[in-house]
């Protein structure tokens, strides 16, 4: 069992910048995790992912503003985000998938264990 906790979300005028965290409690360290995120009346969006091995993958809408890391020492997953703009404003989710690592894509079905979210806002 996995359980997952996201941090760092907040408010930011367009351009910001925001660092999220998410601590898993039990083991990760094998795991395909990502960051995903839900904006009022949409579906969830993946945004990046990466294996166990550092492989990563973004979608591109994020591609060169947001970047995704993890330490499997601290169980541990993050996203920085530069270049906010108001469309990025969505509660925003940590997930993790026990898969292959060629397994580890941007597909949000694949995801069995989720966090509870962070709210971003950026404002104009």
């Amino acid at each position: 069992q996995v359980e997952l906790v996201e941090s760092g979300g907040g408010s930011v005028q367009s351009g910001g910048s925001l660092k999220l965290s998410c601590v898993a409690s039990g083991t990760t360290r094998n795991a395909c995790m990502g960051w995903f995120r839900q904006a009022p009346q949409k579906s969830r969006e993946s945004l990046a992912v990466i294996d166990h091995e550092g492989v990563i993958s973004y979608a591109d809408s994020v591609r060169g503003r947001f970047t995704v890391s993890r330490d499997n020492a601290k169980n541990s997953l993050y996203l920085e985000m530069n270049n906010l703009r108001p469309d990025d404003t969505a509660m925003y989710y940590c997930a993790a998938a026990t898969v292959a690592p060629m397994m580890c894509l941007l597909t949000v079905p694949m995801y069995g264990y989720w966090g509870q979210g962070t709210q971003v806002t950026v404002s104009s």
